[in-house]
């Protein structure tokens, strides 16, 4: 007859009980220095003990108790979306993270992948976040916002290109970078000029903005803009700057730093001469595209925050109802190098 394996011992989980014990102190004092309250005058040498009692133990405060404890949840909401991959982003997000995590603030970051919006509220809803950051490239409705506010988030914030009604905004208007590039490029003497659309899935709220930026620059000056489909891939390139003599394009506004060096070598080893034929202009100013033969001409974008974004939603948690608010972000500036 087999026998069944043997079960593993239920695992003694610590208690705070536990830790109060170990370090000789009351369970209130393990929770003021756990929870990191400043509000309570707590000797250095009471907390280093309590900390260590409670490595040695392996416990770890209940953040569901804490929660209830405190009337809401420190958990920030950050749905995962299309996000760009570029440095302006990626360090806007990292610093996000670790001033939310200095505030004692936990941040989880949502796969909304596959859900409607809606459906994506309700599901980031179930979690009652105590704040939404909504990034570029997910799209929130006023209905989701009201989803959000009733389940009890106190700040509710998107970043893009327009505002929601009903929640904070930090507007980050695309045509700018668009607008940008087109007047670099016109004070360059060029009138032709070709605008790169990625055909990759989530970059369209990020192309088109930028599209519209580049047609309103471009119109005064009478100058024509020819928007471009491209894939980010070898092949798509190559097939583009085949047909690059019959567009009659004197200049490219390639959508970003990436897609401009991929197209730029195409155009080089179909005989396109750079800049003498066409002037080649990108975004984000990646350290590459100036390792470059020629140099690439970008835009460069940064993020003005009249404060941290981590110390705005800690102010708007503790201070809800407070009317939203827009912050107009970006500021871009053409960047001119070799290729324009």
């Amino acid at each position: 007859m087999s026998q069944l394996p043997k079960q593993p011992a239920e695992v003694s989980v610590p208690t705070s009980a536990d830790v109060a014990r170990l370090a000789g102190v009351s369970r209130a004092t393990v929770s003021y220095v756990l929870n990191n309250n400043a509000t309570v005058r707590i000797s250095e040498p009471t907390r280093h003990r309590v900390r260590e009692a409670a490595t040695q133990l392996g416990y770890v405060p209940h953040a569901a108790a804490r929660s209830l404890r405190a009337g809401h949840s420190r958990l920030v909401l950050l749905p995962s979306g299309h996000i760009p991959a570029g440095p302006l982003h990626q360090h806007f997000f990292q610093e996000l993270q670790a001033g939310l995590r200095r505030l004692d603030y936990t941040v989880v970051q949502y796969g909304s992948a596959g859900l409607a919006d809606d459906e994506a509220v309700r599901a980031w809803a179930e979690l009652r976040p105590v704040a939404v950051v909504v990034p570029p490239g997910i799209t929130l409705t006023p209905h989701g916002t009201e989803i959000l506010t009733r389940s009890g988030a106190k700040a509710v914030i998107t970043l893009g290109p327009e505002p929601v009604e009903g929640a904070h905004g930090l507007v980050m208007d695309q045509r700018q970078v668009g607008a940008s590039a087109i007047g670099h490029l016109l004070a360059r003497g060029r009138r032709r000029i070709g605008v790169v659309m990625p055909r990759e899935a989530g970059l369209t709220p990020f192309s088109e903005p930028r599209l519209a930026g580049a047609r309103r620059t471009a119109e005064p000056a009478g100058a024509h803009i020819s928007p471009l489909p491209l894939h980010y891939e070898e092949e798509s390139a190559a097939e583009l700057a085949h047909r690059w003599p019959e567009l009659g394009l004197d200049a490219v506004f390639a959508y970003n730093d990436e897609y401009a060096m991929l197209l730029m070598r195409a155009l080089q080893d179909a005989g396109v001469a750079i800049p003498g034929d066409t002037a080649v202009v990108g975004a984000d100013d990646l350290l590459l595209g100036r390792l470059l033969r020629p140099r690439l001409s970008t835009v460069r974008m940064e993020l003005a925050m009249p404060d941290p974004l981590a110390e705005t939603i800690d102010r708007l948690v503790h201070h809800p109802g407070t009317a939203p608010v827009h912050h107009d972000l970006l500021r871009t500036s053409a960047v001119h190098r070799e290729s324009s």
